[in-house]
């Protein structure tokens, strides 16, 4: 920052502007160690001074007081998409009208050509006699946030789902155009119109909103949709409320057309009733039900199922066999098909047979009526579906473990704190685990286990148990213990009674490692016996590998985190050197203390600051060192880069390797000569600061070296909506703070106090505060403990940054993301899973084989989206986390003898060159296959994506015995879909043989395309 003119402003201006600028005239210190960009303008505009941070987001330093630079240091700057001038800048307005402007948002262009949004937060500034004096902008970037609304309205508008938003009263809000082209309506003939309009069952559109008013969700619920041509759309419905202050604002809806499907039921349905008369013979169960719900006729598959005669069978109602929970629905069903409302419906249910057992069945009820439209009774169709149901219990569990794992990796990496990742393991191992209970315990200093996160158990039984380990503190490859039944196990009486006495009936013991060394373990409490399976097993251990890593990852992130605070804020000279006396490193305040940037001095010997008469004190500090020995406040003389001498203090450590040897020495230096002129700096200046800080326009609060707040400024104030208390509030304005999960953050806890607690600034935390009257607010804070001369806290500055508004547009565009994720994965499962049973059904040995290609397609796309939608990032993706994902999926649709080896170098491409270069890969990797492997031996395709001259290169290789592009492409549709794949990405194909035969697709500047340079 520079608060000194560069040039001077002559006539009668100086006057003017000395006035001004000694009035708004601040330490250059202070300003410099705010977090946010900041400047001054004098009554007239002028510049006065600005920090370096306000001249990094301008891209340039303005000249002081020059009267070509008025109102703003930018190059140029944007409004509304408009260029404006200088005196139509916030700044210039601010002067005008002396009203203040807040949260203002503008475009800056730097002089390089490139720019970002910024948001400016202007307060004028009057003397003791009201008169106007200048202004103060702090501004802060928000180009992300910006971008981030953008792509949230582009990816809504241009989705290929249909998409609109309701208000409460059903007025349509907003439509995409996937919704309008499938009604065939134009936007002005749609939004702003009711919903009611377009909906011929109104029941079913009030039932929809009234859910939606309850604030439940709605998922694939079958409506009626009157098309502009006046066609009738069948669709289903996703939706869910979206709701502010307790109340519902809108739903947001996804509607999928399901036309074709409902038209081909009816047909399936008429087949069926032309078909009743073969009932006896049929697979399935088959029965003729009349109007109260008796069997008139059975046939004999039905009589299997049931375990009964049709004797006995004829007149028992279809309810008495059905379990209660499914009695309900199955009831009110058949008695609107009774009614007419309904010809047809279907439901699977549990029935009970004469033994006791009981059996799921799928039943499909439908109408027999006279020509009158009269009900004369119901032919229910019953299929056997046990084995079924069973499979996809075991299938949605292993879904669940696997969700559950996928949440705690993801999740992980957003983690700020030890106890963020404790709660984020139990949420997984809950979930994934289905167990009622679960804790976590590491071993402490002393290598005995403690809790440091636990669900569900009560004090009694954490004393009892704690400290108890099924493992040595250093046991190598420990592995995890079940206890199926706690009844019946082994284990001392006393310990089993304190388990049972719990309500536990199993539970099990999972060692929790990182890089082989045993950190503690994590329980898994059932409050019934529990056989553990081996997919559990699975899962269990890898939640332990990722607790973990998480629990590594925080304590090393803390303790970097510590150390480089510690360093850089020091007021001290810090420095580190060599056995040989060369600097190795050099902070901040050395830079300041001896006038060398580090820059200068990194790899050169100590020597350039020691004076001539003193280098003898080099070589006994080296001596003393190369011992082991600490030197403690040696008083002596350096010498600056200008040359002039500085008394110093020096306090001079060993620093030893990760195996304990001396490998340099760590040399804090102190200036003594400046202590008492500091103290007197500081006193001085407290006034001068009170008067700036209340100027800024963002909440700031000040406390002394116990936290009890010394001063506010008003914007505090209305952050916290109340007056703080000074001298008794302490260590934050807002009376009560939380973490962004919800968790209540105690005062002593919250990050004023951990930074004069651990003399550290405090950056990177996310808290809520929460106001009086109820409303909270998500905000970031910036604690600065503020040290005297000789390093030791006497207070602290705290400025809070209101967040409310970015994480309101991250949480929709989250939502949005997953919730479209979630159903192009499943739209193209239900794809894949149609092609491979047609394909099995086929009798034709060539459309079968165009089926399997087309499943082999959809998983290599499918496999290709799980990437896109797995990374943070909704732009790019990993190229060895994409080729490893494609050529798996392809790998499972090849005969047992096929391998792919794969190799990919790092970097990331944009996400619409993912579909084309999964299919790519497929239809060459199939090819290779189909053609060169023999089925005797293994055969070996390798598969890479690398970076060649400037460019990437996707090649696929095999041994095979090659084939001649050009007299191939006529007859060969796989090869010609791969050209032309290759030309929507600009790429060239290429195929050459020989000992190997390679196909190669080449990009030109990829990297470009991702935006990576």
């Amino acid at each position: 920052m520079s608060i000194e003119p560069k040039s001077a402003p002559t006539s009668a201006n100086f006057l003017s502007f000395v006035g001004n600028a000694t009035s708004l005239q601040v330490s250059q210190d202070f300003v410099e160690r705010l977090p946010v960009a900041i400047y001054a303008c004098d009554a007239d505009g002028r510049i006065l001074w600005f920090n370096s941070l306000a001249a990094t987001l301008w891209g340039r330093s303005p000249l002081i007081g020059d009267d070509s630079e008025k109102y703003c240091g930018s190059y140029r700057l944007y409004t509304d998409g408009r260029r404006i001038r200088r005196d139509e800048t916030p700044m210039a307005t601010v002067l005008l009208t002396r009203t203040p402007v807040h949260g203002a948002e503008a475009r800056v262009e730097r002089p390089d050509g490139s720019s970002i949004w910024a948001m400016v937060h202007i307060d004028p500034v009057e003397d003791e006699t009201g008169k106007l004096i200048g202004a103060i902008n702090c501004f802060h970037e928000t180009t992300a946030l910006h971008n981030a609304k953008e792509d949230l309205s582009e990816f809504f508008e241009n989705g290929a789902v249909s998409l609109h938003v309701v208000a409460d009263n059903g007025t349509i809000l907003q439509a995409n155009q996937a919704e309008l082209a499938m009604l065939g309506y134009a936007a002005s003939e749609y939004v702003g119109h009711n919903i009611n309009d377009y909906h011929l069952d109104q029941s079913v559109i009030s039932d929809i909103l009234d859910r939606l008013r309850a604030h439940q969700p709605i998922s694939r619920y079958p409506a009626r949709l009157q098309a502009k041509d006046g066609s009738v759309r069948h669709v289903l419905i996703t939706s869910n409320g979206r709701a502010r202050d307790r109340g519902t604002i809108g739903t947001r809806c996804f509607t999928i057309d399901v036309t074709d499907r409902a038209d081909a039921e009816a047909r399936l349905h008429e087949q069926e009733r032309r078909l009743a008369t073969t009932y006896e013979h049929a697979g399935s169960g088959i029965a003729e039900i009349d109007a109260d719900g008796r069997l008139l006729r059975v046939n004999l598959r039905l009589c299997e199922l049931m375990d009964m005669p049709a004797d006995q069978l004829v007149g028992h109602s279809i309810f008495d066999e059905t379990f209660s929970e499914d009695v309900e629905y199955d009831r009110e069903q058949f008695q609107r098909q009774i009614a007419g409302l309904i010809d047809r419906y279907s439901i699977e249910k549990r029935v009970s047979r004469k033994d006791g057992s009981f059996f799921w069945t799928s039943v499909t009820s439908s109408s027999v009526r006279d020509p009158d439209g009269r009900f004369l009774y119901a032919v229910r169709v019953q299929h056997d579906i046990t084995e079924r149901k069973q499979v996809q219990e075991e299938l949605d569990a292993r879904i669940e473990e696997q969700a559950a794992l996928y949440r705690l990796t993801d999740r992980l990496q957003h983690a700020r704190s030890l106890g963020d990742v404790y709660e984020l393991a139990l949420d997984a191992i809950q979930e994934a685990l289905r167990c009622q209970r679960s804790s976590i315990l590491l071993y402490d200093s002393a290598s005995i286990l403690q809790f440091v996160a636990w669900r569900e158990l009560s004090d009694a039984y954490r004393a009892a148990v704690e400290g108890h380990s099924p493992w040595k503190a250093n046991e190598e490859n420990p592995q995890p213990i079940y206890i199926a039944d706690i009844g019946q196990a082994a284990l001392p009486e006393s310990l089993k009674q304190t388990i049972l006495d719990e309500g536990i009936g199993a539970m099990a013991f999972i060692p929790v490692l990182d890089s082989g060394r045993l950190l503690g373990k994590f329980m898994a409490y059932f409050d019934q016996p529990h056989v553990f399976t081996d997919g559990e097993t699975d899962v269990a251990l890898a939640l332990a590998h990722q607790l973990g890593f998480g629990i590594e990852r925080m304590r090393a992130q803390k303790a970097a985190q510590h150390l480089v605070s510690i360093v850089e804020s020091s007021h001290d000279a810090i420095v580190s050197k060599s056995l040989d006396g060369i600097i190795t490193t050099w902070n901040r305040s050395a830079e300041r203390l001896f006038g060398y940037a580090a820059k200068e001095v990194i790899g050169k010997s100590i020597a350039i600051i020691i004076p001539p008469d003193r280098m003898d004190e080099e070589t006994e500090i080296l001596r003393c060192i190369r011992t082991g020995e600490m030197i403690d406040h040696l008083e002596t003389v350096r010498r600056r880069k200008d040359g002039s001498l500085v008394d110093i203090s020096l306090t001079i450590s060993p620093v030893r390797d990760a195996k304990g040897r001396i490998v340099g020495a760590s040399k804090i230096a102190r200036d003594i000569t400046e202590r008492k002129e500091a103290e007197t700096r500081i006193r001085t200046s407290e006034q001068q600061l009170q008067n700036l800080l209340a100027a800024i326009p963002a909440a700031i609060y000040t406390t002394d070296a116990r936290g009890k707040i010394t001063y506010f400024n008003q914007a505090a104030v209305d952050f916290a909506g109340r007056v703080p208390v000074l001298g008794s509030d302490r260590w934050c304005v807002s009376p009560k703070l939380y973490w962004p999960d919800g968790t209540p953050l105690p005062r002593d806890k919250c990050p004023m106090a951990m930074a004069l607690k651990e003399k550290r600034t405090v950056r990177g935390v996310e808290v809520v505060a929460e106001r009086p009257d109820g409303t909270r607010i998500p905000f970031i804070p910036h604690p600065t403990p503020i040290c005297d001369a000789d390093g030791n806290i006497v207070g602290g500055i705290n400025m809070l940054v209101d967040i409310s508004e970015r994480k309101q547009a991250e949480t929709q565009q989250r939502m949005l993301l997953n919730e479209l994720n979630h159903r192009v994965k499943n739209n193209m499962q239900m794809l894949q899973s149609l092609l491979s049973s047609a394909a099995r059904r086929s009798k034709s040995e060539e459309a079968r084989q165009i089926l399997e290609d087309a499943t082999g397609r959809i998983s290599a796309m499918a496999a290709a989206q799980r990437v896109l939608y797995d990374t943070i990032d909704a732009t790019k993706f990993s190229l060895p986390q994409f080729l490893d994902a494609v050529c798996a999926a392809v790998e499972q649709t090849l005969p047992s003898y096929a391998k792919i080896t794969r190799k990919a170098d790092a970097g990331e491409l944009p996400n619409d060159a993912a579909m084309p270069l999964a299919l790519i890969i497929n239809e060459l990797v199939t090819n290779a296959f189909k053609h060169g492997g023999t089925g005797e031996d293994e055969f070996n395709v390798r598969v890479s994506l690398l970076q060649e001259e400037g460019g990437d290169v996707l090649s696929v290789e095999d041994d095979g015995p090659g084939f001649e592009l050009n007299s191939v492409r006529q007859r060969s549709s796989g090869l010609r879909l791969v050209e032309g794949l290759a030309r929507q990405l600009g790429a060239t194909f290429t195929v050459s043989s020989g000992s190997t035969t390679r196909c190669s697709v080449a990009f030109s500047r990829m990297a470009e395309r991702a935006g990576l340079t």
